[in-house]
């Protein structure tokens, strides 16, 4: 057996579909977690080979589809564009595979509907890969919130904000791969709200489009449940802050910059006094725990998250379809 990452051979045995650059990201926590991955597929087997030597995976597929029929995989990693992920995550539904599909979960609610349909048949668990969810300091967060250091939450606030490529071909701008700032972005302070306020009861969009009609700047407010107001900016073509706050009656949270990965976070009183501090202590980029999350899940017999049901994936991504009409976006057969 190859050296250099340590094995934890008694959980699942993990595929990975597609090469790119969030893939290496998961791959890259998942083996110095110790978790088993054991194969990889790429459309381009040269490319497959080569992620699979970086990481000492024991077998490369040339394909997706021998990837999702390999009988000594458990559970999938879908990281293709979002147009892909409902495809991908079908074809290894239809293999017995688990599913951990990234977010954007689909491309509309539709597909992810199909998707959530097709695992409860299977009796296999289809998870969203919202990492965010599964990070330590988000746990910390919901247990401030739920057990009142807040008091009555009032307002939740969250950006996500860069300045990525204008090429028209690129991913982010292009729609045929599902570009927009919205699903590649968006999706993370969108979700990050519907955590912690639930589902929205009024949402409304404003935004800019960038020259092949993708998003490029989304800013959403929603009221929530006893009046909760939520507001959002998502950009691809300028870097603010990304920072996150949860603000409260009696207490503020404060998640510092960049908010939706491991970093530190400060429980505030109304009079700057900091009362409870967050110190990060994750390795890697922490993507490792919504992989550990899927490996307790389906251990313990389960086949849904309990921190982003599938049910509540499907609702987001139909919020998504509402802001995305509300901007005049719309994706390549979209009526």
């Amino acid at each position: 057996m190859p050296q250099g990452y340590a094995r934890r051979m008694s959980g699942l045995r993990w595929g990975i579909l597609a090469t790119g650059g969030i893939a290496t990201s998961f791959t890259s926590d998942l083996r110095h977690a110790g978790l088993d991955v054991a194969a990889v597929g790429s459309r381009s087997a040269e490319s497959s080979a080569r992620f699979a030597d970086r990481f000492e995976i024991p077998r490369a597929h040339g394909s997706y589809e021998a990837l999702v029929a390999d009988p000594d995989v458990d559970i999938v990693y879908v990281a293709t564009p979002h147009p892909l992920h409902a495809e991908n995550a079908l074809a290894a539904i239809a293999h017995g595979k688990h599913v951990l599909v990234e977010k954007a979960f689909t491309q509309d609610a539709a597909q992810a509907a199909a998707v959530r349909d097709a695992a409860r048949s299977a009796g296999v668990l289809a998870m969203e890969a919202m990492w965010t969810r599964y990070l330590p300091h988000m746990a910390w967060v919901r247990e401030l919130v739920r057990g009142g250091r807040l008091g009555e939450v009032r307002t939740v606030t969250a950006d996500h904000t860069q300045s990525l490529p204008t090429d028209p071909s690129h991913r982010i701008n292009a729609l045929a791969l599902g570009g927009g700032a919205l699903l590649d972005l968006g999706i993370y302070p969108i979700s990050f709200a519907w955590d912690l306020l639930g589902a929205p009861e009024s949402l409304v969009a404003r935004g800019r489009l960038g020259e092949t009609g993708a998003d490029t700047e989304v800013a959403t407010i929603s009221t929530h449940a006893g009046g909760a107001i939520a507001t959002t900016l998502s950009s691809s073509r300028a870097a603010g802050p990304n920072v996150a706050h949860v603000i409260g009656t009696a207490a503020r949270i404060d998640i510092d910059h960049v908010w939706y990965t491991p970093t530190t976070a400060r429980l505030t009183l109304p009079d700057g006094t900091v009362a409870e501090t967050w110190e990060n202590r994750v390795t890697g980029r922490g993507m490792q725990h919504q992989a550990l999350a899927a490996e307790r899940i389906i251990a313990d017999g389960g086949r849904d998250s309990d921190l982003l049901p599938i049910d509540e994936t499907v609702a987001i991504m139909a919020a998504l379809d509402d802001i995305r009409s509300q901007l005049g976006v719309s994706y390549p057969g979209e009526s």
